[in-house]
């Protein structure tokens, strides 16, 4: 994927993309992944000028996200966005104790398209999709698997449908805990990155979009 001077690149999601950013501050990219990959980038492409924005908010779901879109995303206009949404869907399950259905399986799938088809529609925006994540530490979060699954496969889907590039965030991380244990990526509860984690998003983002 190329990057052309004065592109604007949106990182946009939940609290990973988040990584307590100042809300109020629109230029504050946070502690975690969108700051080391702009660092990456302005120091290896000074001359590209680039602007890069992060605009996560922490809890978020995929239809906050899509209620948001407007503001957050279509209005900037941005010329590259990279997208990582759903975990929440599947915590917000997990906490009230329900049990995925298909028609809110479906729903995801339509506001995920949503996001996708506007983007197409009004912007001329390459695309970034991210699986959203879930490490098997504390061990029950091995339950969340059959909530996160199918949505992951949604990503899939989308990335397909809409020839955006896709990086496998879910696979990647779980790979290294396998090796290295998950607490180092995930801390204490599977979802929220280390630096560590945050480093290897950063890694894998630059790799599939840069090389």
């Amino acid at each position: 994927m190329k990057i052309n001077k004065n592109d604007t690149l949106l990182f946009i999601g939940d609290s990973i993309t988040d990584a307590g950013r100042d809300r109020m501050e629109g230029n504050d990219l946070g502690k975690g992944f969108p700051l080391l990959i702009a660092s990456h980038l302005q120091t290896d492409h000074p001359d590209k000028r680039l602007t890069i924005l992060n605009r996560g908010i922490g809890g978020d779901s995929l239809g906050d996200l899509k209620d948001r879109w407007e503001n957050d995303c279509l209005i900037i206009n941005p010329d590259i966005v990279t997208i990582l949404i759903g975990v929440n869907d599947t915590w917000r399950n997990q906490n009230e104790g329900k049990e995925l259905t298909k028609e809110e399986l479906d729903d995801f799938e339509s506001d995920y398209r949503f996001l996708l088809k506007s983007l197409h529609q009004r912007t001329d925006a390459r695309v970034v999709l991210m699986e959203p994540f879930v490490l098997p530490f504390p061990k029950d979060r091995v339950n969340w698997r059959v909530d996160l699954d199918p949505r992951i496969q949604i990503v899939r889907k989308m990335a397909r449908e809409y020839q955006t590039e896709l990086i496998p965030l879910d696979g990647i991380l779980n790979a290294l805990g396998i090796k290295n244990g998950f607490s180092y990526y995930t801390g204490d509860d599977g979802v929220h990155p280390t630096l560590a984690g945050h480093g290897v998003i950063a890694e894998s983002w630059l790799k599939a979009v840069i090389e």
